[in-house]
């Protein structure tokens, strides 16, 4: 690869993981408020994979060739000219539309967050989109310590942090998620239980009181399985199932990109009181991580690593 050439991912229709695919293109210059960032780590996330197979076509269509990932970490590469506040070579994260499986991209300023030195940037790419998901459900929501809050699908990336954060606001955490991540939960500060039929029993024999709040991050029965446990339908939020949340009286716990909920969270992982755990792929091998990742049930965040 040439100094002035990058790796980008892209697809040019929709369908399986093997649809994506690297070429090298011209390495993208910053605009008047932009920044350059060289891409250390990208996160692969569900709604990448929803996007690639076309399941939101009709209300989001792709142009194609297109380009995928929302979230990166890495460092400041080149400054646009009317860029206060950074430097060439500054360690950075944050959120971009549909363009971080890349080698280098351009975002705008606004959208960066500092990496603290102690925060690995592998993590950093990990925690950019479930960190400001679970965070801003959880606000949404009205969690605090008086609750007890039940997370559908626990162990996933949004799940973890979420866990994590309800437990850092004194909440009490019931996390559903299969028996083989149990023990995860544990060390989180969770209580587990098995997801499917009889949910709600299970949710009440752990917590006899039942639950005051919960967030579906995994759709299904999730919802009515929440409001049977014990949550009012609307203090259930979900951020995957907006028709079965519509149909209960449930809401959208959807936020939007928020860099100083991000920061928050980096704060928190940077100083070893948030973990996630994280499965990394070369970005050669995007197919293989989005195969991957369709396959559900994994522990924390899968990362490409450009």
């Amino acid at each position: 690869m040439s100094a002035q050439q990058g790796r980008v991912v892209l697809f040019d229709g929709y369908g399986g993981p093997d649809v994506l695919y690297l070429v090298e293109q011209p390495v993208p210059e910053p605009g008047p408020e932009e920044v350059r960032v060289r891409v250390v780590a990208a996160g692969v996330q569900p709604f990448d994979v929803k996007r690639r197979r076309g399941d939101m076509a009709t209300w989001m269509p792709d142009t194609f060739p297109a380009r995928v990932g929302n979230e990166f970490s890495g460092f400041v590469d080149a400054i646009g000219p009317e860029v206060t506040g950074w430097s060439v070579g500054d360690a950075v994260l944050g959120s971009t539309p549909a363009a971080a499986y890349a080698d280098y991209l351009v975002v705008p300023a606004a959208n960066l967050v500092v990496r603290p030195q102690t925060l690995d940037p592998v993590l950093a790419g990990a925690l950019v989109a479930a960190g400001q998901t679970a965070s801003g459900a959880l606000e949404s929501l009205g969690v605090t310590a008086g609750d007890t809050l039940l997370v559908h699908a626990a162990a996933g990336s949004v799940g973890t942090v979420a866990v994590q954060l309800a437990r850092e606001l004194g909440a009490t955490v019931v996390g559903t998620a299969s028996e083989a991540n149990h023990e995860y939960l544990r060390s989180l500060g969770a209580i587990p239980v098995s997801y499917g039929p009889g949910l709600a029993d299970r949710v009440r024999a752990a917590v006899p009181g039942g639950v005051t709040v919960a967030l579906d991050a995994i759709g299904g029965d999730a919802i009515p399985a929440s409001i049977e446990a014990g949550a009012a339908p609307e203090r259930v939020g979900t951020i995957v199932d907006p028709p079965t949340a519509e149909k209960y009286g449930a809401r959208s716990a959807m936020a939007p990109r928020s860099p100083q909920r991000l920061s928050a969270v980096v704060v928190l992982a940077a100083a070893g009181r948030l973990v996630m755990p994280v499965r990394t792929y070369p970005l050669t091998s995007v197919v293989e991580a989005h195969a991957e990742l369709e396959k559900g049930h994994g522990r924390g965040k899968i990362v490409l690593l450009p």
